[in-house]
């Protein structure tokens, strides 16, 4: 039996306890309304996978039913599940407890149907806080009905925290420049989202940039003069200039009124008591319109009175403020200076991330989460190997240490390329990380996910997954990196130097390792629930789009060495035609967001390739 995560204590015995027309699931009377919807989720999973209709009541438990109960005295986050003759028993100390239970017997339904084993369980989380982040801003912004299935995922797997990164794409009553060719979230969106995160045990948490990262803010007419660097507004979009640029100015003190007002406007449509300011990545602080006061201060000082003071106005409106910590782990003697009630986010990526930034912290007495990442920026399809090894780590890093939660990130950087479907096996690994330290290897946890998450008998999936991102020659990073740099006419050497970074001999061996993962992909989809298959479609054209960059690299390599292949519009055709289906795919599940400037880079490459 496969549960993720797995429980601190499981007893299987012999025995199993056969649903059928007359089961109930029945709401004990220690049941809060709120239980309806867990009641609802574990009717559902019964009709799926059982066949069988199972009718939700309160009242009088019967042989047979399935009985939902909370019970205080077990402990806020505490739950137990028992399977005997009797019935079954699932026991929460708190509502959302009484939740946890539920989506452990929705996965023992996944795998029994209407034949249970007898069981018992006893099981808690080891950290309390057990996020997702997802950057909502830079490239894709899903859905509301994409982002409701989000949190059908995070509370299936007992995430209870959900934050969506913003920088322009809600819609600020007043700030029509920063959103005006965007597609923006409105209030009444983040509000119903607000409500069904709460109703599935899952905390919405807003998170805004407030200090760096402000790139459309600090680039419209009104705003630009409140930019760390001048000349903000005329500038051509860039990605690569959206990560690297774009601080407030914090000399300017029409800086600090401006965000103060963005804050009180979007924290009113979120009933938690928690508030993420992100000032991370503060690159040009100190070097343009501040430098006179950063020389009289220092950048540290500049840097820890900015969020201090946005610290104490989110206390006063009774939040407790939450930031990013790669800043002021540079200055940890002026941790000190910061509010105790203050959540510091230590964020670190890598396969082997050090833990100094971990020690740092801890040792100045800061109350942290640790965050990890599902390793999609840049890639088609998530670096699956590095994020579990990351969480893995990372999540180590906090029991050591104890933080008081874990963040897992899913960030957008060029264009969030990746499908959100790819993400889900980082979330898993997050989840069961986070809960308990039995963790299953990686090729047995993958197996798991692919059983439990995809319904794929074989438990290949997620191998194939993990073995298409690694196919690809020509990285995002690189394609976009070129393309902005010939643009802005950036000398020639420079750019081949990024260029020869990737060796393009390997591209008719890894687009060969391509088609091989075709051919697999399509015998593992015959293993799975046809629910599920969804995934092939959006793995073949990840597929094939690496194809054709890979190609495009080949070709532009044979250019360096002074030949002329007669191929050019051939793997021109191929990269449009990916991309039509590659738009097909994003708009089923994100609004236009950057999709416009993911579909320049394409023809501009499209047209060099004609050339």
């Amino acid at each position: 039996m496969i549960l993720l995560p797995l429980p601190k204590q499981v007893e299987e015995k012999e025995g199993t306890l056969m649903l059928g027309m007359s089961t109930m699931i029945v709401m004990d009377a220690s049941c809060p309304q709120g239980a309806r919807i867990y009641a609802g989720q574990l009717k559902e999973e019964i009709a799926r996978w059982a066949g069988l209709t199972a009718e939700i009541g309160r009242g009088t438990f019967r042989k047979g039913d399935i009985l939902l109960k909370v019970d205080a005295s077990l402990g806020e986050q505490h739950y137990t599940l028992k399977i005997d003759d009797e019935g079954a028993f699932l026991c929460g100390g708190s509502l959302t407890a009484l939740g946890w239970a539920v989506q452990t017997m929705r996965q023992i339904v996944r795998q029994s149907a209407g034949l249970l084993p007898w069981v018992d369980i006893d099981d808690e989380p080891d950290m309390k806080n057990r996020g997702f982040y997802h950057d909502a801003t830079r490239g894709r912004i899903q859905t509301l009905d994409n982002m409701k299935k989000l949190v059908d995922t995070l509370s299936f797997y007992k995430m209870n925290q959900l934050q969506l990164y913003v920088e322009h794409t809600y819609l600020w009553r007043d700030l029509t420049e920063l959103w005006r060719d965007e597609t923006p979230m409105t209030a009444e969106e983040v509000l119903e989202l607000d409500q069904y995160c709460y109703d599935r045990g899952v905390e919405l948490v807003p998170s805004i940039a407030t200090f760096g990262h402000l790139y459309n803010l600090l680039r419209t007419r009104s705003y630009e003069h409140l930019c760390e660097l001048p000349d903000s507004a005329d500038k051509p979009f860039g990605f690569r200039d959206r990560m690297q640029h774009h601080t407030v100015n914090v000399s300017n003190p029409d800086a600090m009124a401006l965000v103060k007002d963005m804050i009180v406007e979007y924290m009113q449509l979120f009933r938690t008591d928690k508030f993420n300011i992100c000032a991370d990545e503060t690159f040009d602080l100190g070097k343009g319109r501040s430098a006179e006061l950063a020389k009289e201060k220092g950048t540290g000082v500049l840097y820890m009175e900015y969020i201090r003071e946005l610290f104490d106005f989110l206390l006063e409106k009774g939040k407790i403020p939450m930031f990013w910590g790669d800043i002021i782990c540079g200055h940890p003697e002026l941790y000190a200076r910061l509010p105790k009630e203050v959540i510091c986010l230590n964020w670190g990526y890598g396969d082997n991330q050090p833990e100094r930034e971990t020690e740092i912290l801890h040792s100045v007495g800061a109350t942290q989460y640790l965050c990890p990442g599902v390793r999609g920026w840049n890639t088609w399809v998530n670096m699956i190997r590095g994020g579990y090894r990351n969480i893995t780590l990372m999540c180590g890093y906090a029991r050591k240490h104890e933080a008081v939660g874990m963040l897992n990130t899913d960030w957008g950087d060029y264009g969030h390329i990746n499908q959100p479907i790819f993400s889900i096996p980082g979330i898993i690994y997050g989840a069961v990380c986070s809960w308990g330290e039995k963790v299953p290897e990686f090729e047995e946890l993958n197996r798991q996910i692919s059983v439990l998450e995809f319904g794929d008998a074989s438990g290949e999936l997620v191998d194939c997954l993990d073995k298409m991102n690694q196919a690809a020659v020509f990285g995002w990073y690189s394609i976009v990196t070129i393309r902005e740099w010939a643009m802005r006419g950036v000398e020639k050497e420079k750019i081949l130097a990024e260029f020869v970074k990737e060796d393009m001999t390997r591209v008719p061996e890894k687009n060969a390792c391509i088609d091989e993962l075709e051919a697999k992909l399509r015998k593992v989809s015959r293993s799975m629930d046809s629910a599920q298959r969804g995934i092939v479609e959006c793995a073949h054209v990840a597929l094939q789009i690496t194809k054709a960059w890979n190609r495009t690299g080949a070709y532009l390599a044979e250019l360096q060495k002074g030949n002329h292949p007669d191929n050019g519009a051939e793997i021109a055709a191929e990269l449009e035609r990916s991309l039509h289906y590659y738009q097909k795919l994003w708009r089923e599940n994100s609004r236009e967001g950057d999709l416009g400037e993911i579909t320049k880079v394409f023809c501009w490459y499209a047209d060099v390739l004609r050339k």
